[in-house]
Formats: structure tokens, C-alpha cells, sequence
């Protein structure tokens, strides 16, 4: 075989292997697709603290890897705390994407090195959340503590919060909930300054896979989430627990005179747990409320 047959073909076989590259950085990943719908849900342990009568408490959140659909999953052989009273207080109810703390187990002095593990179970995917006491999952009791003044923390009150609504409700109807908070000024807001302080760091992207222009993709803004307001400066937060899909909360960003009106429509029969807090950093009042749903 003559030497140019011979470069001929290594040029062929690089152009090759060069067009496969190109196809490949052109394509998307799959583990880079965002789902609507048809996703499992991972229940995750959020780390524990120490409670001042010296038991713990194990904090947990999920992700549901949805970045549309929401989901309703009833306590009971699909939702449930393995080996143990199966309804501690975890969510039936499951938000787009991923949720912190959202519910905790309290657990004695002498627990040990036993496990709480929370199970989830969406078609034949079975997911768990496995809580224990190891030393590195120590997490402070409040976020965000250390960054408070401890003069401030020693005199600082509780926010004041109360929540009022019907107990019951029709599918369509329109709903209102009235949320009363009030806060003793502490700790002052944070202010961020000047010497770059606050100032958040810029990034050049990284090239990477792109989605397909066929791919449907959601946007952060139009995701359901919880619903958030400000009461006088006290971060007011209604998040359901409990309940199926298509309920609807709604309220003014920002509220004055001490209490916010929020609006609720409900798209199926049942019951729904909301759970509402008012909190000023430190320290954060906590109110449930359910509606029933015929």
C-alpha cells in the first residue's frame, strides 16, 4: 500500500472522529433535560440539631424532579416513615423542584445510632431519606444564626402571627385568608455596603450540551412555589403540606398595617393543610391551617 493511501485513510478516519465530536458537543445530554412531568420524587435528610431539653431534631425536604408537575402523594404504603409511626408529620403534598426543611422528627436524648427513614414511592421508583446522628450533619437549629448578634439574640421576641379563614370551601370557589404579624424591630435589617460587600461575583458561562430548540422548557418565574409576603418586615410564608394538586395561593408582595390578605381557589375535593410562618431571621412563629374542600 502506497504512503499516500495510507495518509488518505488517517485523514478520513480523523475527519471521522472529528464530525462524531461536533454531533456529540451539538447534542444534549439527557441527564441535562428539564422534565415537566413523569419525574420521581427523592425525599432528602436535611441534616439534625440539638433541641435545649437535649433530644434532636431531624430535619428533611425533597426534590420532586418535576420541573412542572406537582404531586400528591397520600400518607400511607407510598408515603411513610419506615419501621415506626408511618404519618409523622411529612408532606403529602409536593412543590415543583426542590424544598428545604420542610417538616422535622424529634428524637430523644438516648437515640443513638439508629435511623429515621422516610420512604417515597412514585409508580415502582422507591426513594428514601435516611436521617441519623453522624457528627458531620450537625446543622444549627436556626439558619443562619451564627451571622446574628448573640446581644441581639438574648432580647429579641418571637414575631406575633395569626391566621384566619373558612374551614371550608367549594372547588372554584374564591377563598380569603387574612394573616395578622407583627415584630419587635429585631434584629435590624442588614444593610449591604460599600468595599464589595453584597456584591455578587460574575461568571463567564462554560460551554456545554444545549437542549434541542423541540424541547419544551419551564421557566423559575412560572413554577409553582410557595407564597411569600412581607408583613411590616416580617417574612410571611404559606406553604401546603398537605392536599392534591392545583391549589393556589395569592397575596401582595409587600404588606403594610400589620395583616395580608390572601387569596386561595382550590381545582379538587379535599382536605389541605397549610402551614404559615412569620419570621424575623432568628426567630420564626408557626401556624397551620386547613381547609376543607367539597
Amino acid at each position: 500500500m502506497s504512503t499516500s493511501i495510507r495518509w488518505m485513510r488517517l485523514a478520513l478516519g480523523v475527519a471521522a472522529i472529528l464530525s462524531l465530536t461536533a454531533q456529540a458537543q451539538a447534542q444534549a445530554d439527557p441527564q441535562q433535560f428539564m422534565f415537566n412531568t413523569g419525574q420521581s420524587i427523592q425525599p432528602f435528610f436535611d441534616g439534625w440539631a440539638h433541641n435545649p431539653d437535649g433530644s434532636f431534631e431531624f430535619h428533611f425536604g425533597y426534590l420532586n424532579r418535576n420541573y412542572v408537575d406537582e404531586q400528591h402523594i397520600p400518607v400511607g404504603a407510598d408515603n411513610h416513615i419506615v419501621g415506626s409511626d408511618p404519618d409523622q408529620g411529612q408532606p403529602d403534598y409536593f412543590y415543583p423542584r426542590k424544598q428545604m426543611r420542610v417538616f422535622s422528627i424529634t428524637v430523644p436524648a438516648d437515640f443513638g445510632d439508629r435511623e429515621v427513614i422516610w420512604q417515597v414511592t412514585v409508580g415502582e421508583e422507591i426513594h428514601q431519606a435516611v436521617g441519623w446522628l453522624q457528627p458531620e450533619w450537625e446543622i444549627d437549629a436556626i439558619p443562619g444564626i451564627q451571622r446574628v448578634d448573640p446581644a441581639v439574640l438574648a432580647v429579641n421576641d418571637t414575631p406575633t402571627l395569626s391566621v384566619n379563614g373558612p374551614a371550608s370551601a367549594a372547588v372554584g370557589d374564591a377563598v380569603a385568608l387574612t394573616v395578622t404579624a407583627s415584630d419587635d424591630g429585631l434584629p435590624p435589617p442588614r444593610v449591604f455596603g460599600g468595599g464589595g460587600q453584597g456584591v455578587l461575583p460574575t461568571f463567564e458561562p462554560v460551554p456545554g450540551p444545549t437542549v434541542p430548540i423541540n424541547v419544551p422548557r419551564a421557566h423559575a418565574r412560572s413554577r409553582h412555589a410557595p407564597t411569600r409576603t412581607e408583613v411590616d418586615g416580617v417574612t410571611v410564608r404559606l406553604k401546603q403540606m398537605r392536599g392534591p394538586a392545583g391549589a393556589r395561593l395569592q397575596t401582595d408582595r409587600y404588606a403594610e398595617g400589620g395583616m395580608a390578605t390572601v387569596s386561595g381557589s382550590f381545582a379538587q375535593a379535599g382536605e389541605y393543610l397549610f402551614r404559615v410562618t412569620a419570621s424575623d431571621g432568628p426567630a420564626t412563629a408557626t401556624e397551620d391551617i386547613t381547609v376543607t374542600v367539597r
